[in-house]
């Protein structure tokens, strides 16, 4: 089985173009013509799940077509698509910024979908799909430290409902790397096939993992990679792997706990209850 992920910045693309005549211009620029092109590369990758970070809903910019509905419609795939802001965040209301999302895309059989919220942060959303002998998680967590670490405290919580193996991937936003992860990591169980480090922002020149896919032991990787795609700001990650049979139950630790680390910066420790 294939997974890919890709936060695909709207379809905006990226370059030098994107800065001009004025920085970050390329935000309010149309993207049919570049999300032509993440089709036709997630195509040849023939993926069996795609994780879709930073999709449009259908503003202006796209000519109100659903981005993750149009490549799930070319490819033959489903999709699972949700805001991610808050239910009743303000910016739900703001024009472009409220057609902005993430998504699932799948050729496999869905046993359920969830949506569920972090309590901090502007970007909230944490997508939960089960599928017949895993769950799969997708996120894209707070720019800010902080927020960040409250929001995979969150996410802990929420794995420990789930009884399948489970693979979590998303924009991590770890502007320290993995180490900002371990802890998490090792409280939920998880590993990174990762194992180069191999950093996947800015695409142009790639110097920051931000970008990742994490999981349960019980889920065999057979490959991992990094494609050199600059269709977006990040880089996709691309991951092979061998699903668990059916019944099989996820490994946990009764014992563990997440404590959020350290601030880099030389802030203090916070504990979470």
């Amino acid at each position: 089985m294939k997974f890919v992920l890709y936060n695909i910045r709207y379809g905006t693309g990226t370059g030098i173009r994107y800065h001009l005549p004025v920085p970050f211009s390329g935000y309010f620029r149309p993207t049919r013509r570049n999300l032509s092109r993440i089709v036709e590369f997630l195509r040849r990758e023939a993926p069996d799940i795609v994780g879709l970070v930073e999709v449009d809903e259908g503003s202006y910019r796209s000519r109100n077509l659903n981005q993750a509905e149009h490549i799930a419609r070319e490819l033959g795939y489903s999709h699972v698509y949700e805001s991610k802001y808050g239910r009743h965040s303000l910016v739900r209301q703001m024009p472009v910024l409220r057609r902005q999302g993430n998504a699932f895309i799948t050729n496999q059989a869905i046993e359920a979908q969830k949506f569920h919220f972090f309590e901090h942060g502007m970007k909230r959303l944490v997508i939960e799909l089960e599928l017949e002998t895993f769950s799969l998680f997708l996120v894209h967590l707070s720019l800010a430290y902080r927020h960040r670490q409250y929001q995979l405290s969150d996410l802990h919580g929420l794995f420990a409902k789930v009884t399948k193996p489970i693979l979590v991937a998303g924009d991590f936003n770890a502007f320290w790397g993995d180490r900002e992860l371990r802890l998490f990591m090792a409280a939920a169980g998880l590993v990174n096939p990762n194992t180069q480090g191999t950093p996947t922002f800015p695409s142009l020149a790639p110097k920051r993992q931000l970008d990742f896919i994490l999981h349960s032991p019980e889920i065999q990787i057979t490959g991992f990679r990094v494609p050199g795609i600059h269709l977006s700001d990040h880089m996709p990650l691309v991951c092979e792997f061998i699903p668990p049979v059916p019944g099989t139950r996820r490994r946990v630790d009764p014992g563990a706990a997440l404590l959020l680390p350290p601030s880099p910066d030389g802030g203090g420790e916070h504990h979470v209850a």
